[in-house]
């Protein structure tokens, strides 16, 4: 019987993603949800929805059997468990199919068998698939590892055997440092994974991390869909993705895709999985020079550059072979066409240690050009509970150059507002002339850190159209009585005056519809302007510019070329705007665990306020110059907002 009924246990853009592949199909779908996300994009899209619990992920994603229950009780004959939460779960796969459903996914003796780092490799070096040399095995002795360690040679990496997203790693350069580093990735292990055990291996000095797609069937048949480059990590997280990867040749694919079938036929694989692989950059493209580092029993984040170098749906081809259908295609069938580059959109502050952003979006769109695999909308509120990903932007050319140049571009035109997103550091990283020229390994993004999220340098047209937005009739609070006029007056040109921080002043002439505006970075002349919504398009030199700009209170955010600047408007006598100036803000969502001080007392600059709780952190806020707490706005282990008010000071009398 084939499925007609199938039921997404997940969120977000995975759970629309399958849901667009079930409507081609002639699919039924059923969505879950928690409370928070009772009004979800996922939700609204599928033919059918059951809340399965509360927000935290503990208590609703990542309870199986509420999820079975809703799939029963919806009537679904099978269950997507797309990425992440529940996906490489045996235990799950094994009470699905004990529920008499279909499990979209790889049997639970698979995932078992390649679920544990140490145990995945000793099964793949048995079956002939090249390992980083190390020590894999079950003694945890810290002296006993260091010997593995000093035998393999210094650099090493210390992992935690059910490690994942980067959690529970350390490079050890010295045998001086090596039990410290143990200890912390033991604590890390266990608080992530509840398994303190390690692992120690050879750490490749140019690591480039290239893993290959592979599909296995119910009949014996394993193919690979070819290699992805996912080396445009940070801390461990991929950033950007491709396929091919740059520099492969014919030679160093063929060998990296036997081992990766070879690995897969030896847990009898069946479904969409990757086979994961460290490259030496140094020897690049040496066909003797990668090893096996992992495999992941789903589908990746990154599936759709695949796809669109591949013509192929991988998530038909999960329900397709999970229904028991062989492979359509034999490995010789398959081949690569042009170039595709995904990039992860996320809703965080590369300037502030890429902390996660909460809030409601207040404005998002996409540029043109680019499949967008989404879960959220416009107006949408970003949760504090789950992942910050907003979007994956993917694009495809004819070739590598082309792809990167469409991707700048699409990423250029997104428009967003009301949260912190990586949207500038994703343009300026695509467009970096290392990544353009395909010269990536994993440690470029940390090499180039400060220039990749550095603030942009305003140029002297962003002046001009802050001042020209600032000034703009009928949006935010007036700043200047000449604007209630227009741009009417009896002799000459209307002058008109804005002050940006404490001493940029920038004056707009203005003369019917054209404007000259002097700032402190030089003159602009703007012949035109012309406004829709939050457009501007203007010429320039006789050029058209166009800008995506909004007013958030008085701070004025003129978005161009893919970056985004803000201009703090003063008040119309000069001063500041002593609210905002006052005010102790959280940085992000969380709780407060400590408020140190009390309305009335006396605090020097830099002096504690308070201690926030936040992604796992403490962050420790302090008073940004000598006063007078003037008020407390919030209580001992009390949830706060991101930007949320907290203290506020006054000067001291």
């Amino acid at each position: 019987m084939p499925i007609e009924r199938l039921l997404i246990a997940n969120r977000g853009e995975i759970a629309t993603r399958v849901i667009r592949t079930c409507r081609d199909l002639g699919i039924g779908t059923v969505a879950v949800h928690s409370d928070a996300d009772a009004s979800a994009l996922h939700v609204d899209m599928a033919d059918d929805a059951v809340c399965i619990g509360p927000a935290p992920a503990a208590e609703s994603y990542l309870n199986g059997e509420a999820i079975i229950e809703a799939a029963l009780t919806a009537g679904a004959e099978a269950i997507h468990p797309g990425y992440g939460f529940l996906s490489e779960s045996p235990d799950f796969a094994d009470a699905v199919r004990m529920a008499g459903l279909v499990f979209i996914g790889p049997s639970a003796r698979a995932i078992r068998a390649v679920g544990l780092k140490d145990r995945a490799k000793a099964l793949m070096e048995n079956a002939g698939v090249p390992v980083v040399p190390g020590y894999h095995g079950s003694t945890q002795d810290p002296a006993f590892l260091l010997e593995r360690a000093t035998e393999i040679g210094f650099p090493v990496l210390i992992k935690a055997c059910a490690g994942g997203g980067g959690k529970g790693i350390r490079r050890v350069d010295r045998a001086e440092d090596f039990e410290g580093a143990l200890a912390g990735a033991r604590r890390e292990a266990e608080a992530s994974f509840g398994d303190p055990a390690c692992l120690v291996e050879r750490c490749i000095q140019s690591p480039r991390h290239v893993e290959m797609q592979v599909l296995g069937d119910s009949h014996g048949n394993v193919v690979h869909l070819f290699e992805r480059d996912c080396s445009l990590q940070r801390r461990h997280q991929k950033v950007i993705e491709e396929a091919p990867a740059p520099g492969m040749t014919d030679e160093l694919r063929a060998a990296m895709g036997d081992a990766a079938v070879a690995g897969a036929r030896a847990v009898g694989y069946a479904g969409a999985g990757t086979v994961e692989f460290i490259v030496d950059g140094a020897e690049f493209p040496s066909t003797e020079a990668f090893w096996f580092m992992e495999m992941n029993t789903r589908l990746q984040v990154e599936h759709p550059v695949t796809e669109l170098v591949t013509g192929l749906d991988l998530v038909a081809l999960q329900i397709a072979v999970a229904d028991g259908a062989a492979l359509p295609f034999a490995q010789s069938d398959l081949s690569v066409a042009g170039h595709a580059v995904e990039a992860r959109l996320y809703a965080e502050d590369p300037a502030n240690e890429f902390f996660p952003s909460v809030g409601r979006l207040d404005r998002l769109s996409f540029g043109g050009g680019a499949r967008v695999d989404t879960g959220v909308r416009e107006g949408d509120e970003i949760s504090p509970h789950y992942d910050p990903m907003l979007a994956k932007v993917i694009v495809h050319g004819q070739g590598r150059e082309e792809a990167f140049r469409r991707l700048g571009r699409a990423l250029e035109r997104t428009r967003l507002s009301g949260v912190e997103t990586n949207r500038d550091f994703l343009v300026r990283l695509a467009r970096d002339e290392d990544v353009v020229s395909g010269a990536v390994d994993t440690g470029l993004i940390g090499r180039k850190s400060a220039s990749l999220t550095q603030p942009p340098e305003a140029e002297a047209l962003d002046f001009a159209i802050a001042a020209i937005a600032a000034l703009r009739r009928g949006h935010g609070p007036s700043l200047d009585p000449y604007t209630a006029l227009g741009n009417f007056r009896l002799h000459g040109p209307a002058r008109q005056a804005v002050r940006f921080g404490e001493d940029e002043v920038v004056t707009v002439a203005t003369t019917g519809a054209s404007r000259h505006v002097r700032t402190p970075l030089g003159e602009v002349e703007i012949p035109e302007v012309s406004w829709a919504g939050d457009e501007l398009t203007c010429v320039v030199d006789g050029r058209r510019v166009q800008a995506h700009v909004r007013r958030d209170g008085r701070v004025v955010i003129v978005d161009r070329k893919g970056a985004m600047r803000r201009f703090a408007v003063a008040v119309p006598d000069g001063g500041g705007d002593t609210e905002f100036a006052n005010a102790i803000l959280a940085p992000l969502a969380g709780r407060v665990v400590k408020v140190v001080v009390r309305p009335g007392d006396e605090v020097a600059k830099d002096a504690p306020l308070a201690i926030l709780e936040a992604m796992k952190m403490d962050h420790v806020l302090k008073a940004p110059r000598d006063g007078v707490v003037a008020r407390v706005c919030v209580s001992e282990g009390g949830q706060v907002m991101q930007d949320a008010v907290l203290l506020e000071l006054e000067d001291s009398a």
